[in-house]
């Protein structure tokens, strides 16, 4: 599945912190991969819309920003997430779901120059679902790094097969050349998250079936309450 086109626009107000908001007025993210696939960048080019090409490794940063989404004003959540090489991502899977459990939308990314990248892309996912089965929750699977057309090594349409398979939707894009394809990834994973929470608000609350009277015990109190009182 593909990204569908954006059209309505996403504002954006740097804030130092969020305070809490009206109940759905806040949305957590996550983003999540491999080392090196740009995962930092791709969170400080849609805030800032500008592109930082070098990063420390990190070891989980959580950004805070108002955003107004269709006219209405949301505090948006995005924990960056330490990267794993492929072979040791399982492990690394333990360290990473306090934040999964956290979240409520996920950008799972790979590099489209690092195979390893995008065999990572799988456990994660997995380890999304089954910390929470509930299979609305939004997965974007996104494949970056989309300039280097030169040092390619992982094709579009594997990219697509995967996110197919799991069930994601897909989007290729550029952190460095440009802030369109990200901003609509963010863009479209805010609304989702948004529609979900809309959804659970509008869930009716279960109340609980009245139990069924015992007619025996009402027949023993009524015979009770019509005979005469012994003095």
């Amino acid at each position: 599945m593909r990204l569908p086109g954006m059209s309505q626009p996403f504002l954006l107000s740097p804030i130092a912190e969020c305070s809490p908001g009206p109940p759905g007025a806040e949305l957590r993210l996550a983003v999540l991969g491999a080392r090196g696939v740009g995962k930092s960048a791709l969170i400080v080019r849609f805030l800032t819309k500008r592109f930082i090409g070098d990063y420390e490794p990190n070891t989980g940063s959580l950004y805070s920003r108002l955003v107004r989404l269709d006219g209405e004003q949301v505090a948006v959540h995005i924990q960056d997430t330490p990267g794993c090489l492929q072979e040791d991502c399982v492990q690394a899977l333990d360290a990473l779901s306090r934040c999964m459990k956290w979240a409520e939308g996920f950008l799972v990314v790979y590099s489209i120059t690092d195979p390893g990248s995008y065999q990572a892309v799988r456990p994660l996912h997995q380890h999304i679902r089954q910390l929470h089965p509930d299979a609305r929750i939004p997965i974007v699977v996104v494949g970056n790094k989309a300039d280097l057309l030169h040092a390619r090594q992982v094709q579009a349409k594997e990219g697509l097969q995967l996110a197919n398979e799991l069930g994601s939707l897909f989007l290729e894009i550029s952190t460095s050349e440009s802030s369109q394809g990200v901003c609509e990834v963010f863009q479209y994973l805010c609304r989702e998250v948004s529609k979900l929470q809309h959804a659970e608000r509008r869930r009716p609350a279960i109340i609980p079936r009245p139990r069924s009277p015992n007619m025996q015990d009402l027949k023993r109190r009524f015979k009770q309450a019509l005979s005469p009182r012994v003095k």
